[in-house]
């Protein structure tokens, strides 16, 4: 992870510093934060032999607080550029009612289960607004993600945990409609459907314009994909209540 942080802060480096005084160019920080719930949560390590069970029906996966990070640069009225860090953490507890088979480690039924999900989300994006004009902006572009992915499970003494790191490239997306001046809808998102799975996480809110250089946003961001091959089956949907606000600077 740590490798992963300092590739991205190094890219960001280039990408947000100043460009020489390059006309239209601004930057931006949007914090999110808020609660995440898990809607599902089905699991099998490994994807053709461990056995399939949830964290979300098996056991209870507890909500939990979650933050976000975006640092953006604006490329003239139309291109943007930003990098984001986005890491999530959600526990679940519960009594095993089958054998468990997990990494190659047997879980007895009955036995007391605590289960760790950890999905840290780093990505670049590149949106080009085809449409801004009137009250509405339309854009679409590319995101490079690297996620970085665990499941850990214990109980009675056994230890299991599997991790998973890899690219992924996503199509980005947003729509703004501002029936007001201060006030905008905003749809904004990642997504991709491939062969072994899939990836989505998009965001619907509101967002308020306190000040020229301030906005405060509220609205609900939903998160789910997986994917189903031979190392690992997993499928996950988390609901988010967000709260959050962007600076330009």
């Amino acid at each position: 992870m740590k490798r992963v942080l300092w590739l991205l802060a190094l890219v960001s480096a280039g990408w947000l510093a100043p460009a020489g005084g390059a006309p239209g160019a601004s930057w931006s920080i949007d914090l999110e934060g808020g609660i995440a719930a898990a809607g599902y949560n089905d699991i099998a390590v490994p994807g053709d032999a461990g056995t399939r069970f949830s964290f979300t029906d098996d056991l209870a996966t507890r909500a939990n607080r979650y933050w976000r990070l975006r640092l953006g640069r604006d490329l003239g009225s139309r291109g943007h550029l930003s990098a984001l860090i986005a890491p999530l953490r959600l526990a679940a507890k519960g009594t095993a009612p089958m054998d468990v088979l997990f990494e190659d480690r047997a879980f007895a039924a009955g036995t007391t289960l605590e289960g760790q999900y950890r999905f840290d989300s780093y990505r670049l994006t590149y949106r080009y607004d085809f449409h801004a004009g009137g009250t509405w902006r339309l854009g679409a572009g590319l995101s490079a993600k690297i996620r970085d992915a665990e499941i850990r499970l214990e109980g009675a003494d056994v230890k299991a945990a599997t991790r998973n790191t890899g690219f992924v490239p996503l199509i980005h997306f947003r729509a703004d409609w501002t029936p007001r001046p201060a006030w905008s809808l905003v749809c904004e998102g990642d997504a991709l459907i491939g062969p072994q799975g899939r990836a989505e996480d998009v965001f619907l809110g509101a967002a308020f314009r306190v000040r020229p250089e301030l906005q405060l946003k509220a609205g609900y961001r939903i998160l789910e994909g997986g994917a189903d091959v031979e190392q690992a089956y997993n499928f996950a949907l988390v609901h988010y209540l967000s709260l959050g606000a962007v600076m330009s600077l």
